[in-house]
């Protein structure tokens, strides 16, 4: 067995950490310290190949969390993480601790398929003694019945109130078989007047060049597992909204919905390869 450094998080009980899993890979790629050398070694691998990764991965937190700030302001307290991974580096429930008053509060749901992922969320909430306002439902978000009629759903979120609900990065992980319109329509159905759909993409957009080259290589590895990826261009996202109005700016690139800084070179190179938007439900 590898040795893990003394800063290494603990394992949840039952949680093979000698195999490379995407939970924690994407904590990796955020700066995250839910991971282990087997995380890192296979995230570097990918960074080598596309080296826009990272700083493509951060976009889209930084995304989530201008969302969450926004939902919070409009008075929205409640939020459903679809495909939330482990829930560090910045994650939903940290970002309303940061914005919320003690007497303020607000519930959050994080869904994740990935055993791996609620082990390890499971343990976070529990040392950060969250669990009373923050849960975690192993359910494929593919199954939005399973996700909506779901006991722990229903003992955190009350669906006659507007709901935030994000889906980060996760629908292309989506594929035409699936039906993601029709899948999507499942959970805008659900929610209240008030509530908020937010989404982000992976895209090729606008992008070019050796950086092009390395997200289809992504793209392509992907492909090979049992999580195949599927690009999106702006014009494909546009449905999922389903006619809701959509918050200013629109449907942008991720650091311009609402941007609070400015962009590094990496970071401007990484911009075209990822759609995002946020609509209200009249």
């Amino acid at each position: 067995m590898s040795e893990q450094p003394a800063s290494a998080p603990k394992a949840p009980e039952g949680v093979d950490t000698e195999k490379p899993s995407a939970a924690r890979i994407y904590d990796w790629y955020l700066g995250g310290t839910q991971n282990w050398a087997v995380d890192r070694e296979f995230g570097r691998r990918v960074e080598q190949q596309w080296p826009l990764v990272r700083p493509g991965a951060k976009q889209n937190r930084e995304f989530m969390n201008r969302t969450v700030r926004a939902a919070l302001k409009a008075g929205i307290r409640q939020f459903i993480d679809l495909g939330s991974g482990v829930p560090t580096a910045g994650n939903v429930h940290e970002v309303i601790e940061a914005e919320l008053d003690d007497d303020d509060r607000a519930t959050v749901l994080y869904v994740d398929y990935e055993p791996v992922a609620v082990a390890h969320a499971t343990l976070i909430l529990e040392e950060e003694a969250a669990t009373d306002w923050a849960g975690i439902l192993q359910a494929d978000m593919r199954d939005p019945k399973s996700v909506l009629h779901s006991p722990t759903t229903r003992e955190f979120i009350d669906f006659g109130k507007p709901v935030c609900l994000l889906m980060m990065a996760v629908l292309h992980f989506v594929g035409p078989d699936d039906d993601p319109e029709g899948l999507v329509k499942v959970y805008r159905d659900a929610l209240a007047p008030g509530s908020w759909l937010s989404i982000s993409q992976m895209s090729e957009g606008d992008g070019d060049g050796p950086a092009l080259e390395g997200l289809r290589w992504f793209v392509e590895q992907y492909r090979k597992t049992s999580n195949p990826v599927w690009m999106r261009d702006r014009d494909d996202i546009v449905p999922f909204f389903g006619g809701w109005p959509l918050l200013e700016p629109g449907i942008v690139h991720l650091p311009d919905w609402r941007p609070e800084r400015e962009l590094n070179a990496v970071e401007a190179e990484a911009r075209p390869f990822a759609w995002c938007g946020v609509a209200e439900k009249p």
